[in-house]
């Protein structure tokens, strides 16, 4: 009974919401939504990420939007019925626009629309060649002169970039670059990645030894080709690159390594970028209609200048330039800093038989592996979620349909069930002197990643050792280095043959100012964040976050990063973007980014 009365509340909505839009009823549609609800919308009606806040939200995205990408024929999905719980009725929905093809999901509460999700799939007349359209490969019978799929990816290679250019130019080939380059070739985006490393994937083995993914296996996917079902939880460093260099040949991305952007400048006449390229000792200039910067939201360190440091006479490394610990055994190694990095290599040396300190300068988020895979990740990315019926789609689309606005509420209680269930665990590391938090509100480890993109460790075994003593942990800010030593604020001095500043990493915008300029950065703005008006999150609220994925206040200028989950499932709407472009269709931007804080 609950189902039937769930599925024709839901279809009565729809039926109402594709009445009042196919007749312009900007009011109608507005009044679906409660007082306090959410549309977000990702590329299919606003042309952006964007969401927008309660009935009058509604109306003034729709009064700018509804006319040009005309959204309707929102339906339940094929074989999805609603789900009530709770006064709250769940609904998997489809629907078009003038140009497209997306699905997103639907909550009711009280017979008005509380959240929707619509995300932007494909587009008409333009859609990817998979499934019952993917190509015939080896063409069978016999013809003179005919080339071979060898030569074809041959000739493509010798002539991209000299005899044909680029519409994009991808800077940056880790994840983020090589899942934007496998979704730009299957839509026909003529596309080059550029990396400065000798092959794919050198970006994680160029890391310290003990690297490997927190995050388990079914949250880390990418486009196209999942990870084996004997792929293990917790991928280590040097096998993720590999799986990224093997992806990257299977998925015919043209992929340039040992190049490096010297500089780029965009002409505002001709709606082109120069960019000027090292390959390899040789220099070429392309001329792309598109820049994506896929640096990475962690890619460009932050290395912090401390008087003494030019008369130290150990050796100081940022923690992305450290590859391990097998020179330093039996070394007094500092590593300053508390986070995932901070961590990691403090284990890694201490295993190696160095005698490691750490030096925490503010509190960390600390999350234990086994807890957050059971509590904040088990219902969305596990064995038992796909067992359920939660494919990594259905899932990257739960977790996008709850509203950044809100998504504290539910992750809050998540967090307080880990907090209780390993009490003793955080006892521990309390007595030992370690100083902790929750977030600034207690919604923990997603949220912080969302709003700054640090402050946190996922615990896979260093946390203990810091409860043990056996890498000593102490307070305090660096003041200076003299021959020796680190030497903190209150006096205290660290002998030291290494130092590691796990200091953490700029705003993207920073490779912007690199390689563009200053005034361009400056024109962008900040790079991620929500403005939660939250530690190092500052506000005002943005609803989504800042010039990820979306368009900028510089023309043609994008920025693509994250990590693996969020380079797969985002660089299907970057790719969506840059392919309308490239087809001339029409694709008038709601809500383009403002810019509050400079780079």
């Amino acid at each position: 009974m609950l189902d039937s009365i769930a599925i024709s509340r839901t279809e009565e909505v729809l039926e109402t919401l594709n009445a009042a839009l196919e007749a312009g009823d900007i009011v109608a549609v507005a009044g679906l939504f409660a007082t306090d609800s959410y549309w977000r919308d990702l590329v299919s009606v606003t042309w952006n990420l964007k969401t927008v806040e309660g009935p009058a939200g509604v109306a003034d995205m729709l009064t700018q939007q509804l006319a040009q990408t005309r959204p309707g024929k929102f339906r339940l999905q094929e074989g999805e019925l609603p789900v009530e719980e709770d006064g709250v009725t769940t609904a998997w929905i489809t629907f078009e626009t003038a140009v497209g093809r997306g699905w997103g999901l639907m909550r009711l509460k009280d017979g008005r629309i509380w959240t929707l999700l619509t995300t932007l799939q494909e587009l008409k007349g333009h859609e990817e060649n998979r499934g019952t359209r993917r190509p015939m490969g080896a063409e069978h019978g016999a013809r003179k002169n005919r080339t071979s799929w060898k030569e074809r990816r041959e000739a493509e290679t010798a002539e991209l970039g000299y005899q044909t250019q680029p519409y994009a130019v991808i800077v940056g080939g880790g994840q983020g670059g090589i899942a934007l380059g496998a979704r730009l070739r299957q839509l026909g985006v003529p596309a080059i990645v550029l990396d400065k490393h000798d092959r794919p994937g050198d970006q994680w083995r160029s890391r310290y030894k003990s690297l490997c993914l927190h995050d388990p296996v079914w949250y880390d996917h990418l486009p196209y080709i999942k990870f084996p079902d004997n792929w293990p939880v917790f991928t280590p460093k040097d096998k993720v690159g590999d799986w990224l260099e093997m992806y990257t040949k299977v998925m015919e991305i043209n992929y340039w390594t040992r190049s490096e952007v010297q500089k780029a400048a965009y002409d505002a006449a001709s709606g082109r970028w120069s960019v000027t390229v090292d390959r390899d000792g040789e220099e070429i200039t392309l001329h792309p209609t598109h820049l994506v910067l896929a640096t990475g939201m962690s890619g460009k360190p932050n290395m912090p200048e401390f008087p003494g440091m030019d008369s130290f006479r150990g050796t100081i490394q940022h923690s992305s330039w450290h590859e391990g610990p097998d020179a330093w055994t039996g070394k007094k190694v500092v590593v300053v800093g508390s986070n995932n990095s901070a961590h990691d290599i403090c284990a890694a040396l201490w295993e190696a038989g160095a005698d490691v300190t750490m030096v925490q300068r503010s509190s960390t988020h600390i999350v234990r592996s086994d807890s957050l895979m059971e509590i904040g990740l088990g219902g969305l990315y596990s064995e038992q979620a796909l067992a359920n019926g939660i494919t990594t789609e259905k899932a990257d689309m739960i977790f996008a349909s709850l509203p950044y606005k809100i998504m504290h509420e539910f992750q809050i209680p998540l967090y307080d069930q880990m907090r209780e269930r390993d009490a003793e665990f955080y006892a521990g590391l309390e007595k030992a002197g370690f100083k902790l938090d929750w977030g600034d509100d207690g919604s923990g480890l997603f949220l912080k990643y969302l709003r700054r993109g640090s402050g946190y460790y996922i615990d896979v075994g260093a946390s203990q050792l810091i409860i043990d003593g056996e890498v000593k942990l102490v307070q305090g800010q660096v003041d200076h280095f003299d021959e020796t030593a680190v030497v903190l604020d209150d006096g205290t001095r660290l002998e030291a043959d290494l130092v590691v500043m796990a200091t953490g990493f700029g705003s993207m915008n920073g490779w912007a100012a690199d390689l563009i300029g200053q005034e361009v950065a400056d024109k962008v703005g900040k790079v991620w964040g929500l403005g939660s008006d939250t530690t190092k999150d500052p506000g005002p609220w943005e609803g989504e976050q800042r010039n990820m994925w979306k368009p900028t206040q510089q023309e043609n200028l994008w920025f693509h990063g994250g990590n693996l989950h969020q380079s797969r499932h985002y660089s299907l709407y970057l790719a969506l973007q840059l392919k309308a472009r490239m087809e001339g269709l029409e694709t008038p931007v709601y809500g383009l980014q403002e810019v509050h804080h400079l780079a």
